[in-house]
């Protein structure tokens, strides 16, 4: 199947193709801001600005500086923001950040645990589109069905509230029926990764995990920290906190005193996005969340230094897969 181009609203935006994914707590203007002035779109969940009067403001500063940096750098302009609205019934504020994102023209809205054919007629309303995320081939069904414009896969060992797929099996299905925008998450933090995820069949690749590890991200000090010092042996795969599986930090359920030999499952029914989670202990304030990938994160940069490292691994990865391609196009023409 033949893939449709990227949506304009990235056109010529983007340096590398990355979205920067909303992560609870953590993104904030500052990240957002840097992210899309180096050329990856940002983004954030609305939930992030308390209470509602705050998102306005949020709002209100993303677009008038980076309309001030697009004024400034026209050779260089910015990647476009997203923001990440929760559609589901727990989240009592989704219908006023809603309406914030439709005030402020947000280019690109990324929708989760729910589809929603209004809120997609909303933000189409002002030539904004939408991006759901989706764990299994049928919900991206559903997602399209709804009137979504493109799809997030979360496949097993994305931060947060990851699926059990491998981005391989998940893309793959997915690519066989819908040829529009597609982003790809699950262990991505290198150049190498973004590649890879290209040439899988995605779009984009969709990286939160190494933000979090970043000066501007809203996360204490000892969570980027222990990002640093962990690998993908120190994730733990639990819907205890939440009510949906998500991927956890193993050092902070032992900080906090949980038995990871005995997690036990939490119902479904208890999935409470309004307070951050309906357990004792809350994700994402004294549980954090995490993917795999993070074997990759060895300090802790501004968000812009992060970027660049990732471009340049990128580049050299394309001129690396080039000459292994060539070689094995070379020996082919010999049988």
């Amino acid at each position: 199947m033949q893939q449709m181009s990227l949506p304009s609203v990235f056109a010529g935006r983007l340096r590398i193709p990355v979205i920067g994914s909303p992560l609870f707590v953590i993104s904030n203007p500052d990240l957002v801001i840097a992210q899309c002035k180096a050329g990856v779109t940002g983004a954030f969940p609305s939930l992030n600005a308390r209470p509602v009067s705050v998102l306005d403001e949020w709002l209100h500063r993303i677009t008038e500086e980076l309309a001030a940096w697009d004024q400034a750098n026209p050779d260089q302009p910015s990647a476009p923001y997203a923001v990440n609205l929760i559609v589901h019934k727990s989240n009592v504020r989704l219908e006023e950040d809603l309406a914030l994102c439709i005030k402020w023209k947000a280019p690109i809205i990324i929708t989760s645990l729910g589809a929603r054919e209004d809120v997609n007629l909303g933000i189409h309303s002002y030539g904004g589109i939408t991006l759901h995320d989706v764990i299994t081939n049928r919900y991206a069904h559903k997602a399209i069905e709804k009137g979504a414009d493109g799809l997030i896969l979360v496949a097993a060992g994305a931060g947060g509230h990851a699926g059990t797929l491998s981005p391989f099996a998940l893309i793959q299905e997915i690519r066989e029926w819908f040829n529009g925008p597609v982003a790809l998450s699950g262990s991505i933090a290198t150049g190498r990764a973004i590649l890879a995820a290209l040439a899988m069949g995605a779009d984009l690749a969709y990286i939160g995990s190494a933000f979090i590890a970043t000066h501007e991200a809203n996360a204490a000090e000892a969570y980027k920290q222990m990002i640093v010092d962990s690998t993908g042996e120190d994730i733990v795969y639990t819907n205890l906190f939440t009510g949906v599986p998500g991927n956890y930090l193993k050092p902070s359920l032992v900080k906090a005193g949980l038995d990871l030999e005995n997690l036990p499952p939490s119902e479904p029914s208890k999935m409470n996005f309004g307070s951050g989670g309906s357990s004792e202990f809350k994700a994402w304030r004294d549980i954090w969340g995490c993917g795999q990938g993070i074997g990759a994160v060895h300090d802790v940069p501004p968000a812009a230094t992060l970027i660049a490292r990732l471009t340049s691994e990128y580049v050299a990865a394309k001129v690396e897969l080039a000459a292994k391609t060539a070689q094995f196009g070379t020996l082919a023409a010999r049988v």
